[in-house]
């Protein structure tokens, strides 16, 4: 049995040996035809890019195809007292927010350069994230609003509280700034090489969002906060700081200011009025939004694509009323008040 076993196996080897090169044929030229899908998959791939501000724009450096972009209009604003799942009573006296502001004390034309501005705002989240502790289930050193009666110098001076909420508002220096993704291409003729020294200032941030402008005639606002005492959900803190500027230019008089489908800010008329662009970091934010209003925040608008819209125009508060023409400082006022408003705060100055 085991010699005719053998002869079998022996005769048959030559044959079971062809059809394995056959088989090996097939399979080879199977995975060549996988690696080929594979290929011009990935060369499809890197025809496509995807970017982050609205639903379709160009970017002029690009070779390909137009860009489609995420929605960015997410999520809904509701009251400070409406969020969760029952109303509650807010008392605006016990929640005390630090306020930084380098406009409204001055009738001087003060400007605060990006960098200066920076620091202060990376120093006051670095603060709030002491306070709060690293491992969650700690409890806070302090209590993020600062109390009823503190006072101003023991609070700030010692710095037994500067970890409390925070507000900074401000002018900047001209200045362009980009997001962490943000496409240089957003910049009218930037130099890859680095030689941009005699144009306005470039200056990569760690907010969202692509290239806007900070100058004179725009107020731009900071808030350090700890969403904790709000509402945890980013989302919602967009949409808060747009319900801000929104109640803020009614207060001024501009009417139609409205927000537009997948994009973020405020617009009237079609153009933007106001930029967003914020970081969070455990729950604490910074950077914040920028309002134009006079006719110098607009000035150097034309070197970039403001926020990665093509073919969009920008205004300003005093472009937007007839009448009255408001300065900086008059603007603050009310910008301050819906803050107050919108966020069920008491700004406390800290200057």
């Amino acid at each position: 049995i085991r010699c005719h076993q053998q002869q079998f196996i022996t005769c048959a080897r030559p044959s079971l040996v062809k059809r394995m090169h056959s088989y090996n044929h097939v399979s080879m030229i199977i995975m060549q035809a996988f690696a080929l899908c594979l290929l011009l998959s990935l060369l499809k791939l890197q025809l496509s890019v995807v970017a982050f501000t609205s639903p379709t724009k160009c970017v002029s450096r690009c070779h390909y195809q137009l860009l489609h972009l995420a929605p960015q209009q997410l999520g809904e604003f509701k009251p400070i007292n409406l969020v969760g799942d029952e109303e509650k009573q807010i008392d605006r006296s016990t929640r005390g927010v630090w306020l930084y502001d380098f406009v409204s004390d001055t009738q001087e034309d003060n400007r605060i350069p990006y960098e200066e501005a920076w620091d202060l705002q990376k120093r006051l989240m670095e603060q709030q994230l002491s306070r709060i502790g690293k491992r969650p289930k700690d409890p806070p050193l302090y209590d993020q609003f600062v109390p009823l009666g503190v006072n101003k110098k023991e609070g700030i001076e010692s710095n037994s509280l500067l970890g409390c909420d925070s507000i900074i508002i401000l002018q900047h220096d001209p200045v362009y700034t980009l997001g962490t993704a943000s496409d240089t291409s957003f910049i009218h003729d930037y130099d890859d090489n680095g030689d941009n020294e005699s144009r306005i200032p470039i200056v990569r941030i760690e907010r969202g969002g692509e290239v806007t402008y900070h100058g004179p005639g725009q107020l731009t606002v900071y808030p350090i906060l700890d969403l904790r005492g709000y509402n945890q959900d980013i989302h919602w803190y967009m949409r808060a700081l747009e319900e801000a500027i929104l109640l803020a230019l009614e207060k001024a008089g501009v009417a139609g200011a409205t927000r537009e489908e997948d994009v973020t800010g405020v617009w009237v008329s079609n153009k933007k009025i106001a930029a967003c662009g914020v970081k969070l970091k455990r729950w604490v934010t910074m950077h914040g939004v920028a309002v134009n209003v006079d006719i110098r925040s607009l000035e150097n608008f034309e070197g970039i694509v403001p926020c990665g819209l093509e073919g969009r125009e920008v205004t300003c508060v005093n472009d937007a009323i007839d009448g009255k023409q408001y300065t900086l400082q008059e603007f603050a006022i009310h910008m301050k008040a819906a803050l107050e408003e919108i966020f069920g705060i008491t700004l406390l100055s800290a200057a």
